[in-house]
């Protein structure tokens, strides 16, 4: 979405149009309310064009760049390209953007569980559709790694407990109709959730091949290999 000033002329941000206005309209004393107008244009402008979701979007963007701890409003707005001030529009404060990021993710998860292990038929294929979607949704699962390292957090503590205990069902109810008894499977569970976890946090540290290499494809399938009953 585009501002423009003067014959046209676009602007990405109402940032750049700002600094426009500014070089144009206030050399002389006469043309503040010039440069006024057009500010509060722009900032109806950024209330019509930005929405809840794009700064939902970009909170967890950020989120998963550098951390819960790294999100606040005047960063990320600059992040964005436009004023704070049209933050407020959407959100009463930044607590409340974090809030409503983490439930946006946390339905997009559910989603994705639901894909990879509740609407395919063989529970051999779902425990391998897991693993696999561990390469394919990479902003998933990069949020997911940095709301782990902020897992004391009160906003973030119960988000993750729902999504743990909804992944591991998931994952117990495939082991138990592969054969497993019921305490079994949910121990088998726990386990396979285990090593997702433990792969999230290596990749934290660097330590794992690239989602994309040859390498990786191997990992999954010795992971596949070992935890998974054929």
């Amino acid at each position: 979405m585009y501002h423009t000033l003067e014959y046209g002329e676009p602007f990405k941000t109402s940032q750049q149009a700002l600094g426009s206005v500014k070089k144009r309209y206030t050399k002389t004393p006469g043309c503040l309310r010039i440069h006024e107008a057009v500010m509060t244009v722009l900032r109806k402008n950024e209330k019509v064009t930005l929405s809840a979701e794009d700064w939902k979007r970009a909170a967890l963007e950020l989120i998963a760049e550098r951390g819960v701890q790294a999100l606040a409003v005047e960063p990320l707005a600059r992040r964005m390209g436009i004023t704070k001030g049209s933050f407020y529009w959407h959100f009463s404060s930044r607590e409340s953007l974090l809030e409503q990021a983490l439930e946006q993710w946390e339905e997009h998860d559910s989603r994705n569980v639901n894909q990879a292990l509740g609407e395919i038929d063989h529970p051999r294929d779902r425990l391998k559709s897991f693993f696999r979607r561990v390469g394919k949704e990479k902003l998933t699962h990069e949020v997911y790694s940095e709301l782990c390292a902020a897992a004391g957090h009160p906003q973030v503590e119960p988000v993750l407990g729902r999504v743990a205990e909804r992944r591991m069902e998931h994952l117990s109810a495939a082991f138990e109709e592969l054969g497993m008894d019921p305490v079994a499977a949910r121990h088998q569970g726990r386990l396979t959730y285990s090593v997702y976890l433990g792969f999230l946090q290596l990749q934290r540290q660097h330590q794992t091949p690239s989602l994309s290499s040859e390498e990786f494809e191997a990992y999954i399938e010795h992971v596949i290999r070992t935890l998974i009953p054929s």
